[in-house]
């Protein structure tokens, strides 16, 4: 119960330790062996870092794609918001995603999640890896400088992210952005969305693969 009150009244809930240990591992070990195929967005200002798109994560991390459809987890985000959720379009690439904040100054400034469908949205992140490297060796040393952080009620929060953390929160009404990351320093995020009515107006759906032209460059608006 405190967790759904904690939503109903931030919009933002973060759960520690959400999957056993071998999952998390089988999860990173995915999404790591599928870096090669992510695409490298830059926005000025704005944004920088590495995308696995939905294609690329139903063909080169499963598990992935399996934690996203899970029955388990839509019914537990379903008992916290109040109403059930679904999976939104497999044909929005960033339904299920992979992100890698993987090369120095990888970051993404403050903005809110764009809602292109006809309920509600909500975005899951889920920690795989954050993690400083000492230089030369190849070990881990904490945390890496990438933070998430949210606006509420006129400050700033930091919403604290080691590997198996499970961030829910609803884009549209969460104001958050991630800090830079330092040199020899990974922070690796699964991103998951979903909807209360996951169908897209067709006007909708033009706004919205214009957004993906930013992340995945021009084949988006031909798939």
């Amino acid at each position: 119960m405190a967790l759904c009150h904690q939503f109903d009244t931030r919009r933002l809930i973060c759960v520690r330790d959400i999957v056993d240990t071998h999952t998390l591992a089988t999860l990173l070990a995915q999404a790591m062996g599928a870096r090669r195929h992510t695409e490298r967005s830059y926005i000025p200002a704005h944004k920088k870092g590495g995308t696995l798109s939905y294609e690329a994560v139903h063909r080169h991390a499963p598990a992935c794609l399996a934690l996203y459809h899970s029955a388990q987890l839509r019914a537990w985000m379903s008992r916290i918001i109040g109403t059930p959720v679904y999976p939104t379009a497999h044909y929005d690439q960033s339904s299920c995603s992979v992100l890698y904040y993987d090369r120095q100054g990888d970051h993404i400034g403050w903005h809110f999640d764009h809602n292109f469908y006809r309920g509600r949205h909500f975005t899951v992140l889920l920690s795989l890896a954050n993690r400083a490297m000492q230089p030369g060796l190849d070990i881990e040393n904490g945390l890496s400088d990438g933070m998430l952080q949210r606006r509420y009620a006129g400050r700033v929060y930091d919403v604290p992210t080691p590997a198996n953390t499970l961030v829910l929160f609803e884009g549209a009404c969460v104001a958050h952005r991630a800090t830079a990351i330092g040199s020899d320093q990974e922070r690796i995020m699964l991103s998951m969305t979903f909807s209360t009515d996951p169908r897209i107006d067709s006007w909708k759906e033009g706004i919205r693969r214009v957004k993906e032209l930013a992340y995945f460059g021009p084949r988006v608006l031909f798939d």
